[in-house]
Parts: C-alpha cells; sequence; structure tokens
C-alpha cells in the first residue's frame, strides 16, 4: 500500500497528478510543471516534502557519533541552528545517501534524510549508535514543507507570529531556528532562497491554506527536478549512490580531511582513491541541438562510448537541455562530447554546475 503524507487530501484538491516516488504517492505536478518551474524562480512556490524523515540524535557523544558517521565533520558546527551538508558513507567510501545536519543543542541534533533511503539510513543509524550512547528517534510526527524562491521569506514570515519573525529573519543561509514546536531553516534544492519547515504532521494544512491563500503556488516533484537540476544538485539513486564516492560525484567539497585523526567511516577508502586519483568524474553537460537529455543515455568522446548521462531534463530557464554525467577524469570544461538518443549522436558541450543560480544563467 502506497504511503500518503498529511496533505494528500490537499493535493488532490488541487488538482495534482500523484504518482509513486519511493513508494509514497506524491504531486508530480497541479497542471503545467513549467508553470511551476518558472513560478518558484520569479516568485514562491511550496513542496510537500514530508516523504522525507527527520531523525533527531541526542546524547552526551552525539558529536562524536556524528563526526564518525559523516563525511563532513559537525564540529564546525560551532552555533546552534548551524547546518551542513554531508554524505553518508559505507566503508568502501560509496554514498549510502546525502543528508543535511542541524546542530540543536550540545547534545542534540537533527537529520533529515531521503525517502528511499529512510529505512536503510535509520538502520545503519541504529548499528553504528551503541557504541556512542546515542538515541536516534525517527520523527514521523513531523512533516516538511520547503517555501521557495525570491519572494519566499517574505511570505513565510508574514505566517508566523511577530514575536517569531525577527528570529527567522535574520538567518543565514544554512541556518535554521527552533520558533515553538516548528524548526525553520533556510535551506532548499531548487537554487533559490527561502525555507524548509518542519513542523507537527497536525498543522501542515493549515500553514499550505494560509501560503496558497498569500499567493504561494503548489510544485510538484517535476518542477523540483528541473529545478535542482539548473542549480547541479545531485539526486541520490541517479547522479550518486553506494557504487560511487563524493570524489567521482563532484562532492569532494563535502569530505573534511581536517583533522587528520578523525576516522569517519570511508576515510580510508576515500584516501586510497584521492592519492591514485579518480578515474571518472561528473559534469554538466548541455545539449547543442533539439532534444531532451535522459538518465543513462550513451556519452562518447572522440567518437568512443566514455560514460553516461546520470540525470538530465529540459532546462525551463535555459530553454535547452541540459543534464549531469559520468565521464572519464580526462574530459574538460569547453570539450564538445555527443550523446546517443535514441540510436542518432548529438553535440554536446561540457560545463561546470550549477547551470542556473538565483533565476540566472551562468552557462
Amino acid at each position: 500500500m502506497q504511503k500518503r503524507t498529511p496533505l494528500y487530501q490537499q493535493h488532490l484538491q488541487a488538482g495534482a497528478k500523484l504518482v509513486d516516488f519511493a513508494g509514497w504517492d506524491m504531486p508530480v505536478h497541479y497542471g503545467s510543471q513549467i508553470d511551476e518551474h518558472h513560478h518558484v524562480r520569479r516568485d514562491a512556490g511550496m513542496f510537500d516534502v514530508s516523504h522525507m524523515l527527520v531523525v533527531d540524535v541526542v546524547g552526551p557523544r552525539a558529536t562524536d557519533y556524528l563526526r564518525f558517521l559523516l563525511a563532513n565533520d559537525v564540529a564546525r558546527l560551532k552555533e546552534y541552528g548551524k547546518a551542513l551538508y554531508s554524505c553518508l558513507l559505507n566503508e568502501r567510501g560509496g554514498v549510502i545517501d546525502d543528508l543535511i545536519a542541524y546542530r540543536l543543542a550540545d547534545v542534540r541534533y537533527r537529520l533529515v534524510v531521503n525517502a528511499g533511503t529512510a529505512d536503510k539510513d535509520v538502520a545503519w543509524f541504529n548499528r553504528q549508535a551503541d557504541a556512542f550512547g546515542v538515541s536516534v528517534s525517527p520523527r514521523r510526527d513531523l512533516a516538511i514543507l520547503a517555501v521557495q524562491g525570491p519572494e519566499a521569506r517574505l511570505k513565510v514570515l508574514t505566517q508566523l507570529r511577530t514575536a517569531d519573525q525577527s528570529q527567522v529573519e535574520v538567518l543565514l543561509p544554512f541556518e535554521g531556528a527552533e520558533v515553538g514546536d516548528w524548526f525553520v531553516s533556510r535551506t532548499g534544492y531548487t537554487g533559490e532562497d527561502g525555507f524548509e519547515i518542519m513542523l507537527p504532521a497536525t498543522e501542515i494544512a493549515g500553514l499550505w491554506q494560509r501560503l496558497l491563500d498569500g499567493g504561494v503556488a503548489p510544485a510538484g516533484l517535476g518542477a523540483r527536478d528541473t529545478l535542482r537540476l539548473e542549480a547541479g544538485l545531485n539526486l541520490y539513486g541517479q547522479d550518486m549512490d553506494e557504487t560511487v564516492s563524493p570524489l567521482e560525484s563532484n562532492l569532494g567539497w563535502t569530505v573534511a580531511w581536517a583533522p587528520e585523526q578523525r576516522e569517519f567511516i570511508g576515510r580510508r577508502a576515500l584516501e586510497v582513491e584521492r592519492e591514485r586519483g579518480i578515474e571518472r568524474k561528473l559534469v554538466g553537460l548541455v545539449l547543442e541541438a533539439k532534444g531532451v537529455l535522459r538518465a543513462h543515455q550513451p556519452v562518447l568522446v572522440d567518437g568512443r562510448p566514455a560514460g553516461e548521462l546520470t540525470s538530465g531534463t529540459f532546462s525551463p530557464t535555459l530553454n535547452a537541455a541540459i543534464g549531469l554525467a559520468r565521464v572519464p577524469a580526462s574530459v574538460a570544461v569547453g570539450e564538445r562530447v555527443e550523446v546517443e538518443i535514441r540510436g542518432k549522436r548529438f553535440p554536446a558541450r561540457v560545463v561546470k554546475p550549477p547551470f542556473v543560480r538565483n533565476g540566472k544563467a551562468l552557462v
């Protein structure tokens, strides 16, 4: 049986087309994916991301636990509310999941993990927890609403009590604040400014309606995918998984090598890979012909197969097909390659992601 978020009825009322996503009934669009994409880039849109899982980690050694568990280093989070993005690795250096970690107190952290890996992640968290004496608490009592776009901050602030507005208004990117039993963070997955709001599942329908009445447009998984790809953001299960490392996934910046004495799961495998040099890397492609790029299409270098698309879509902002591809490390930015689409070869230009930032073309 498919899982449903607390906003399932609201999606139906808004005319959503629902699809199966990681076992959840989720809206792919509410009529026009392209219109939803542009609304986020130009104004503000909201995404129900309650299929993702909030996990709270509590204990005197919570910091030590997460420093061992994650490739990035939570010791960098010097202030409460600060967040970082990290990969969760296996011993071989492969990516089990990517997530955001928030420091809420000296002994308390909050993680947000992907829907498709949630059960696997929690099992992995619990497997490592006993040695550090921490508690791992999945929070299915919480829902998550992402409000994104250049007008998102103003429209979210109007939904907060006057006493809470000042807390949220001063948040910098990758910061969050506890506002009563809500947690509001200035994070997102679109390349635009905005907030992700974690709140009791019983309260999200009311917030959804108030934002809807305030002109925030619902947006589905389709727009979420085109927005994140324009922003050059990886999608777990396509651009990275347990068979590839962060170094091969354009995520080397998320690995905290210092201090050298910090042991984390997968470190030794990554050090070997760093020492010998990666054989493959993730690059951006812009198709220089009519067509649409899709995952798993072959990439040819000098006429020979050399890699494949991991993600691809039509970019509404650029009015062109774009994608991410894993190719030999020797392939350079600015180089031309070919992509095989339905048995035919089409030229594409290698670029460095992101393709779009804050609504402006970068390629």
